[in-house]
């Protein structure tokens, strides 16, 4: 099937954005075998099987059923893949690999006729946001093949790049002042929308992610042993799941300029009062991030408006080849945010101590269940992605959200103070 790709360069667009992220998702799969596609390696997730089924189920409900109303084509596997049909415990009876990549390759292949005819002044939104739906889908089953895996330690991954002269546990200035938060962009989801105006009194907030070595320093003074660092409900998370380490933790000295990784919302907030800070708010983190004060605008990226590329972060960027794992810290200079936050975007999703809600205005898109239903008050919000996230899912303004319990995504965090907030050996702030 061949594309009049001439037509239309916002079709165009589409059609490779959706080649290359099918490739990348293909490629997820390349020679799995069948027990590993339908197992369930942890009860708060779907088999990977699923996520693929989902995708496929997906796209061909909003644009073939909805949009052409089109038949389905899974008639008897509708329940089994919607979102809202089954519990994860019942979605390990899938059909066979090769049977859903069959359902996934008619799905897309009707797709993208209808692309040739769609009306995009309409429906552009609706492509954007299934291209970032099978994206969010493949992140999650990436972190789900990481946990079947045998060895849950991360390879480390050194690069040929040179440390920066500042000390990892530098602080940024932050001065008060108003910024728009938020993305009124056509490919942002209805959880970032509308853009509105923040004002932020002045604070501090590490320029860096923690890394794996100042978090050794809080596990060596039996961070995991003293009720102190940890709120009530932290402190009773932990008596249940009496872990002593992030979950992909690896204690080579190595790793120690890699920002640490599997780390749940409570471990980040003992380690933020252990060092006598706390977890920046979502909008401390995205003014950081986004902010450009001399310019007066949101970037889209911390380093301006060009895409993701490994110049800047790392990331699974628009199709290219990504890093294995973290890298270092101050790997991406060329990453910066106009305050000189590094490492923003990629590497690791990093907690806040934001819960997940909607901005004044909110409306819902494509369907109420998307967003709104966890808008619940049990949510902690994370922001920048990580080393998996795909271009589509990965800017400034993009919102993740999960239980502060769940410590297998590849997320980590960095600490922030406010102004008013005092501690010894401040010396290491730098003012912006």
């Amino acid at each position: 099937m061949t594309l009049e790709l001439s037509k239309s360069s916002l079709k165009k667009e589409l059609y490779l954005g959706l080649q290359q992220c099918r490739a990348q998702t293909l490629a997820l799969f390349e020679d799995m075998d069948e027990a590993t596609f339908k197992n369930q390696a942890h009860p708060d997730f779907s088999p990977v099987g699923w996520h693929l089924g989902h995708i496929a189920y997906t796209e061909s409900l909003w644009l073939l059923e909805h949009s052409t109303a089109k038949s389905s084509l899974f008639g008897q596997y509708r329940k089994l893949f919607a979102a809202d049909g089954l519990p994860k415990s019942e979605r390990v009876q899938l059909p066979k690999l090769a049977e859903i990549l069959d359902s996934l390759n008619a799905v897309r292949r009707q797709v993208l006729e209808y692309l040739e005819v769609a009306d995009l002044d309409k429906q552009e939104r609706l492509w954007r946001f299934l291209l970032q739906h099978e994206s969010q889908h493949c992140e999650i089953v990436s972190f789900v093949l990481e946990l079947a895996s045998s060895k849950k330690g991360l390879e480390y991954c050194p690069l040929p790049l040179p440390l920066s002269s500042s000390p990892i546990s530098e602080m940024l200035q932050i001065p008060a002042g108003e910024f728009q938060m938020g993305s009124d962009s056509i490919d942002a989801l209805d959880n970032e929308k509308p853009r509105h105006k923040v004002y932020l009194d002045t604070y501090y907030i590490d320029r860096y992610p923690v890394t794996c070595g100042q978090y050794r320093v809080f596990m060596d003074a039996g961070g995991y042993e003293q009720p102190d660092f940890w709120s009530p409900s932290g402190w009773e998370w932990l008596q249940t799941e009496r872990v002593k380490k992030p979950l992909y933790w690896h204690d080579a000295p190595a790793w120690d300029n890699h920002p640490v990784c599997g780390v749940s919302w409570y471990e980040a907030e003992a380690y933020a009062r252990f060092v006598g800070k706390r977890l920046p708010t979502e909008a401390e983190w995205e003014k950081a991030a986004s902010w450009d004060s001399q310019d007066h605008h949101s970037r889209i990226y911390p380093w301006g408006d060009k895409e993701p590329i490994d110049k800047y972060c790392n990331c699974a960027a628009l199709g290219k080849g990504l890093m294995s794992k973290t890298t270092p810290v101050d790997a991406y200079p060329n990453g910066q945010s106009a305050y000189g936050l590094y490492d923003a975007l990629g590497n690791v999703w990093e907690w806040t101590a934001s819960w997940f809600n909607g901005y004044p205005g909110f409306q819902s898109y494509p369907y109420v269940g998307y967003s709104q239903v966890y808008f619940d008050g049990q949510h902690r919000i994370l922001k920048g992605g990580s080393w998996v996230t795909r271009g589509w899912a990965l800017r400034s303004s993009f919102r993740n959200w999960y239980y502060p319990e769940v410590r297998q995504l590849f997320a980590g965090f960095r600490c922030a103070a406010s102004k008013d907030e005092s501690r010894n050996g401040w010396s290491w702030l730098r003012t912006t």
